[in-house]
């Protein structure tokens, strides 16, 4: 044969090999930068920290933000509390001792008080239990729209004082009115972006659990004679901690004593 022939089919097969091993390299290079530039999903931080969450909602939500205003409480609307030695503080808040107190039963349940609350509260049927504290030997309901809370708001609550019989022997009240809506629904942030807000902040500890999720508001802008109120993702934490964060910009909100509210 040939050698000149042989020498040039050595070439160009050592051409195909090299073209080929080539490609394998450049296949292989950009499979691994692709893995090192992809980050990994919500989901796959969560699962890595061994935190779960209930299901979450699949389809988007919408929301807007809300006005309210202290209600001036007057003589007419205590007149109408019977059973109840009632006064009207800062003109904001009812103060009331009861004439028969109302006993609790040994292991509480809200609706052990919701016969009263519903006959006896001035629109007592628009607040929601928030919890029972028995250090503080106090029951607090949250007032509501549309079946959504007002996350700790001083001016839409009410506080039951119970004794150590367990009896409910007073309470406070504030209530909102005048509660209108601001802007058009516009669509809020998924549950899973703000669980990943709080992950990122480190809110959320390796192997928790997100027990329940929930829409509510929260006070966005505290005026003298009104409040602007924004949409705010609630969950609980291991069926104890509640964690918030605003529904519209993803900020954690942190509630101070007083009822207002700072963001990270």
């Amino acid at each position: 044969m040939d050698w000149s022939k042989i020498k040039t089919i050595f070439i160009i097969t050592f051409l195909i090999l090299d073209v080929y091993l080539l490609y394998q390299f450049l296949k292989i290079r950009d499979a691994n930068k692709y893995e090192v530039i992809t980050e990994a999903s919500v989901e796959e931080k969560l699962k890595a920290d061994e935190i779960q969450y209930v299901d979450l909602p699949k389809a988007p939500i919408k929301d807007q933000y809300l006005s309210a205003k202290p209600k001036i409480f007057n003589k007419g609307d205590i007149a109408k509390l019977k059973g109840q030695i009632v006064s009207i503080k800062d003109g904001t808040t009812i103060e009331a001792v009861l004439e028969k107190p109302v006993q609790l039963s040994s292991k509480f349940e809200p609706a052990d008080l919701s016969n009263f609350i519903n006959d006896n509260i001035f629109f007592g049927d628009h607040y929601q239990f928030w919890e029972k504290n028995d250090k503080q030997n106090t029951i607090t309901y949250f007032q509501e729209n549309d079946q959504n809370p007002f996350y700790k708001n001083i001016n839409g609550m009410i506080t039951f004082s119970f004794n150590s019989d367990n009896q409910i022997v007073s309470y406070e009240q504030t209530y909102l009115e005048g509660i209108e809506k601001l802007t058009a629904k516009e669509e809020i942030l998924p549950p899973l972006k703000a669980i990943e807000m709080l992950h990122q902040k480190g809110m959320l500890k390796p192997k928790s659990k997100i027990t329940k999720i929930e829409l509510g508001y929260s006070t966005l802008i505290q005026l003298a004679a009104s409040q602007v109120l924004t949409p705010t993702w609630r969950f609980v934490v291991n069926d104890k901690e509640s964690l918030f964060v605003n529904a519209f910009e993803g900020q954690i909100i942190q509630f101070n004593s007083d009822g207002k509210t700072t963001v990270e």
